[in-house]
């Protein structure tokens, strides 16, 4: 794990370094990836069960083995130890607790004139969802994905996940359960991002697709852009801490991994204003890493794209996260809520040495679907406007068209919108003879 200070020489070549972190070179698939969209776009069902049995060794035998059954869902449920239900529900009952505060309203403004000028919010009808599997399965990006759109009133939710050698994560497929999810299937990659987006015989067409995935997800997902909606174009998983002389170098050390051993391509990048802290944090990471059952991953992540910076003081180490403006932000320093004004680009900020990331991955409330890469400097989390869209409401009385009429005429002619102009004037015409 690399350590350096902003006064070394060669500080700067360090730091861009650090700033490319999220860059996926899309090229080299693209070409597949438009292969595949364009196959399913074509072929529907019969693209995806090849797909399946190149990527995911398994043949379905017919269109209905791609489906998920509610009865499955509900057996796996059914079958989880009390603790684990209700961890579960507990999860559930936080985030969803959480998301019900971001509704937001439709609204109208009563203009002295008679004008109605206003907002109308509307789910969309129907989203899709792309949880991953593969490595390892993620019943808490369901929970994530899934209940903004519930809470949102999307009527109509698709899941897509892979099911490599035909076989399902439990916990997920319990999770299915508690959202209440009535259609998921066993499609994963760029695949399902195009059924998704086209629709196929038995998969829906949807309005809005969230959720993460590999960079043939994400590489699917920009391309479908425009036929749908999206959340975000997600890279790997990252965390940046900012600390200081207060700060637990072994809770530095393990939030740090909590990151890495996510895979190889994660970032764990901590900012520090205390030399001796960097280096027992070092320590502590190696020592940690010994233990974990995914140590390789996680020392590869760790060696290839973890770093410590030392800095003079926390206005620089601020200044320098915003550059970096990570996927997840911890402030372990003294007095944490005194940094929050100045922290400008983070896709959550995490305060206080009781806060750690994994805190919010599953239990917190708020959304862990986060914009990464740096691009938490125009993206937000995956929130409940992603489900919904907004209609202006606009209607103007007599009155209010004498007040704004002329204005407007005299705009469109300016234009060259001739038609523009007299659909206004014939009103301002009819108005004038009443």
């Amino acid at each position: 794990m690399k350590i350096f200070s902003i006064n070394d020489d060669n500080f700067q070549t360090n730091f861009d370094e650090l700033l490319e972190r999220g860059k996926m070179d899309m090229k080299n698939v693209s070409k597949i990836v438009d292969g595949i969209i364009n196959d399913i776009k074509e072929n529907g069902n019969s693209a995806i069960i090849e797909s399946i049995k190149k990527f995911d060794n398994w043949h379905p035998k017919s269109d209905d083995d791609l489906t998920i059954s509610q009865d499955d869902m509900k057996n796996a449920y059914d079958k989880l130890d009390d603790e684990l239900k209700n961890a579960l529900h507990l999860a559930y009952d936080r985030i969803k607790s959480f998301h019900e505060k971001q509704m937001p309203r439709s609204w109208f403004d009563y203009e002295d004139n008679g004008n109605i000028l206003g907002q109308k919010a509307t789910p969309v009808d129907c989203a899709g969802l792309y949880i991953p599997g593969g490595k390892a399965a993620y019943p808490s990006s369901l929970l994530m994905n899934a209940i903004p759109a519930i809470v949102a009133g999307v009527q109509e939710i698709v899941v897509c996940t892979p099911t490599p050698n035909n076989e399902i994560n439990e916990l997920l497929l319990a999770a299915m359960h508690i959202c209440g999810i009535k259609q998921a299937f066993k499609v994963g990659g760029a695949g399902a991002i195009a059924a998704l987006a086209y629709g196929t015989e038995t998969i829906p067409k949807v309005d809005v697709i969230t959720g993460p995935g590999n960079i043939f997800v994400a590489t699917a997902k920009k391309m479908v852009y425009g036929e749908v909606n999206i959340d975000m174009i997600a890279g790997p998983s990252e965390i940046g801490i900012i600390s200081d002389s207060s700060a637990n170098a072994k809770y530095l050390a393990i939030d740090l991994l909590s990151q890495a051993e996510h895979d190889e391509m994660a970032s764990s990048i901590m900012i520090t204003t205390d030399k001796h802290l960097a280096l027992q944090t070092k320590d502590h990471v190696y020592s940690f890493l010994k233990t974990l059952p995914r140590e390789e991953i996680a020392r590869k992540s760790i060696e290839k794209r973890g770093a410590i910076i030392i800095v003079n003081d926390l206005s620089e180490a601020v200044e320098l996260m915003n550059k970096i403006a990570p996927e997840h932000l911890e402030i372990m320093t003294l007095k944490p809520f005194e940094l929050l004004p100045s922290i400008k680009h983070a896709g959550a900020v995490f305060l206080g040495k009781n806060t750690p990331e994994p805190i919010g991955d599953y239990i917190a409330g708020p959304n862990h679907t986060l914009p990464t890469g740096g691009t938490a400097k125009f993206y937000s989390p995956l929130s409940v406007d992603n489900f919904i869209k907004k209609s202006s409401i606009i209607s103007i009385s007599d009155e209010g068209m004498k007040e704004i009429g002329e204005a407007c005429a005299l705009l469109a002619k300016t234009e060259g919108l001739t038609a523009h102009q007299k659909s206004v004037q014939i009103r301002l015409d009819s108005n004038q003879t009443v």
